[in-house]
């Protein structure tokens, strides 16, 4: 027993708050960064956010660039774009402004801007890591979603069409300088925005906390995001301008982050191909295949499932393990219903015959293989057909 070394960190500084998004400037100028580029998407450019955060640094006469054009699921493309523009106009910084794609591409700019390669080339299964040797420019994440964490993650996910697939591009330099949770910011999500995103910060710290790597202070942290969700995101998703709520995920979306350091499970690989191939929100592929997972891993996770119950109210005193266990993913897959998510891939626009192919690439994907319970490829077919 611990005869493996391992090592905890949590650097990221953490400004939370309604209101926090007028401390811009003040983090801008602790970061070293004069010429920022803010990198967000179409959806967020039409709605009052981006005026309110380009407001706050005209105020603090404060210089910056805006690429707006970052896809729902980001590609290559946004990358090479927005980098392009950053090293046109002198940029030495990156503000990711929206969801986990507009984060996602901020922290692969930074990277791309000062690197001459292909972004296929870091990606971090081929090695790519070891390609990110030095610090960047930094990155400061101003989230308005619920979801990803990626405000504090180390990783961002592209699409790429070089591969054909998404990619992970890994590296402790990819983790922002300063994460600005403002609740006020997510007020405008709307209510199938909000349950999609709230749903993936569930599985984040689910299967974080399955995951079968040795982090006590992770599984601390995704136990108690779980409790955030299940109290708060119903709140959120039926009245967006509940802040209580809003700010309750928000939390709870930045800790499924920290805690899967430890790294994730088979749901996540089911869900990257759903979004590569059929332009599936991630939280949403998620959470339609999250329930399957969970019966196919119960054997191995009824301890970590059995926590679940107290959570949804269940009388476990009056339980087996086993019974809280299987109880729980009746709950989980009733709060999915509940949020309005339509149970089956089907309804979502995933014809059957493109499962076994979408098999083949969730297999290929790494997350699986830190799944409490080992996949088969074959598994993966049969996780995809009980979640059609």
């Amino acid at each position: 027993m611990f005869e493996e070394i391992n090592a905890f960190s949590f650097p990221t500084r953490i400004v939370f708050g309604c209101g926090a998004v007028r401390e811009l400037p003040k983090a801008l100028t602790e970061t070293g960064v004069r010429m920022p580029l803010i990198v967000t998407d179409p959806g967020l450019r039409a709605t009052p956010v981006v005026d309110t955060v380009t407001g706050v640094l005209h105020e603090a006469g404060v210089a910056h660039e805006v690429f707006d054009r970052v896809h729902g699921n980001p590609i290559e493309e946004d990358v090479v774009e927005s980098a392009a523009l950053y090293r046109a106009a002198g940029c030495d910084g990156a503000v990711g402004l929206g969801g986990g794609s507009a984060l996602d591409v901020a922290k692969a700019v930074v990277v791309l801007a000062r690197y001459d390669g292909p972004l296929a080339d870091l990606e971090w299964q081929a090695g790519g890591m070891s390609r990110i040797t030095c610090s960047f420019d930094p990155i400061i994440a101003i989230p308005t979603t619920s979801g990803t964490g990626s405000e504090v993650g180390r990783s961002s996910v592209i699409t790429s069409h070089t591969l054909g697939r998404k990619i992970i591009i890994f590296s402790p330099h990819l983790m922002p300088k300063r994460a600005i949770l403002d609740p006020q910011l997510t007020v405008g999500l709307p209510p199938f925005l909000t349950a999609a995103t709230g749903m993936d910060a569930f599985t984040h710290c689910l299967e974080s906390l399955t995951c079968p790597s040795f982090h006590p202070l992770c599984d601390a942290i995704a136990i108690h995001g779980l409790e955030l969700v299940v109290r708060y995101l119903e709140r959120a998703t039926r009245n967006g301008r509940d802040i209580e709520a809003r700010g309750n995920m928000q939390v709870a979306a930045t800790m499924g982050a920290v805690a899967f350091q430890k790294d994730l499970g088979a749901a996540h690989s089911l869900a990257h191909p759903l979004s590569t191939e059929f332009g599936l929100n991630h939280g949403l592929a998620n959470a339609l295949c999250l329930p399957a997972v969970m019966r196919f891993n119960l054997p191995d996770a009824t301890g970590h499932y059995a926590r679940l119950a107290p959570m949804f109210g269940l009388p476990v005193h009056q339980m087996t393990p086993g019974e809280a266990a299987a109880k729980s993913i009746g709950e989980v897959e009733g709060m999915i219903g509940r949020i309005g998510i339509a149970r089956g891939l089907r309804h979502h626009g995933v014809p059957r015959e493109s499962l076994g192919s979408l098999s083949g690439k969730a297999f290929e994907d790494s997350c699986h293989k830190t799944n409490i319970r080992p996949c088969t490829q074959s598994d993966l077919l049969r996780l995809y057909e009980e979640s059609w």
